[in-house]
């Protein structure tokens, strides 16, 4: 089917006639079209930055690509259209050209330290061999590597970095010389900063960031990927570790209670940001909405939060947006998102790939 759609087209605000044509946007006028929308704001297909497919609800691998296919749906019916993977125990290359699934930037597994990380999430290594396992890791993956930068150390009862600082520098040349981009799981103060200073691509979380870091990540356009709804869990997490380790505990609530400012310290410093919900194992699928009202409620105005969660998202992951020649990805909303952006709750019209999802 050549599908036809006409409405204000975001991010420019102009109304204007699309005709989809396979899996490709045109301007030009085609025959025979069916009509699949004829009014609303049309958005280029929504982002997921940071989500998990691979991981099953409550944590561990997915079962088997089937249930990893399940949990893209969720977040396709939500008008996610395209998804970076941010490691996966399960790997799942058969999917990427899955007409039914959003488009997929992937990492290959977690590289993490030693019996500190979530259990059969990640691959375990030692320092001395962080670098070949990184590089494997990124022939495992479509264009991205993730780095488990920090995590409660258990001897000294609070976070820390996962290994040294020269570890941590040596991951992102070894991500960067096998031709991928590197991303790191970072919450604690010290590893963000090595990394940062080293060179990695994105931040995930990022509560740890000063200041200073967020002048040198905006310098660098070094990304980041705030996931707001995962750090509202922070209270719960210290209300677990409370009696075995206080001062993590104080530590999680203070990195929880201060994201706000610094996610909105970064977006008044110019650096990249965009829409992930860390979705998988303990967060649900389907969660965008959520995770862009947070970033509003945050400062960041609802036309930015749009751009971080669609067309700017998908020209950092290279999936071209609603351009003639691009990709015939796009939700439909009934009224302007850029003045309530609770729309996006409710897409009208969902097309992915050319087909009419909804």
């Amino acid at each position: 089917m050549i599908g036809h759609v006409r409405g204000v087209l975001l991010p420019d605000g102009e109304e204007r006639d699309l005709w989809l044509v396979g899996d490709r946007v045109t301007f030009e006028p085609v025959r025979g079209a069916t009509t699949i929308a004829d009014r609303g704001y049309i958005v280029p297909g929504l982002v997921d930055a940071h989500c998990h497919i691979g991981i099953a609800p409550g944590g561990g691998p997915v079962g088997d690509v089937a249930q990893a296919k399940e949990l893209a749906a969720k977040d396709r019916d939500a008008g996610v259209l395209a998804i970076r993977d941010a490691g996966s125990p399960y790997p799942y290359p058969q999917l990427d050209d899955d007409p039914d699934v959003p488009r997929l930037a992937r990492a290959g597994q977690h590289v993490a330290p030693p019996k500190r990380y979530l259990r059969d999430i990640g691959v375990e290594v030692g320092a001395p061999d962080v670098p070949a396992v990184v590089a494997a890791q990124a022939r495992a993956g479509n264009g991205w590597v993730k780095l488990v930068g920090d995590w409660i150390d258990r001897s000294v009862g609070d976070l820390a970095p996962a290994w040294d600082a020269a570890t941590l520098a040596a991951a992102v040349r070894a991500a960067h010389d096998a031709g991928a981009r590197i991303t790191a799981h970072l919450f604690s103060e010290e590893a963000v900063e090595v990394l940062v200073r080293a060179g990695i691509d994105c931040v995930e979380h990022g509560t740890g960031l000063s200041l200073e870091l967020i002048d040198e990540m905006a310098r660098q356009g070094i990304a980041l990927v705030p996931t707001m709804i995962n750090i509202a869990t922070f209270g719960d997490i210290a209300a677990r570790a409370d009696d075995k380790f206080p001062v993590y505990a104080d530590h999680m609530r203070a990195l929880g209670d201060g994201f706000p400012a610094v996610v909105r310290a970064a977006y008044e410093a110019g650096v990249p940001i965009y829409v992930g919900t860390d979705a998988g194992g303990g967060i649900t699928h389907g969660r965008v909405a959520d995770e862009m009202l947070s970033l509003q409620a945050a400062g960041m105005s609802a036309f930015d939060v749009l751009r971080a969660a669609s067309w700017g998202a998908r020209e950092w992951l290279g999936f071209p947006g609603l351009v003639e020649g691009g990709l015939a990805d796009l939700v439909v909303y009934e009224a302007d998102p850029r003045q309530d952006l609770r729309v996006v709750r409710a897409p009208h019209r969902i097309v992915l790939r050319g087909r009419v999802i909804r």
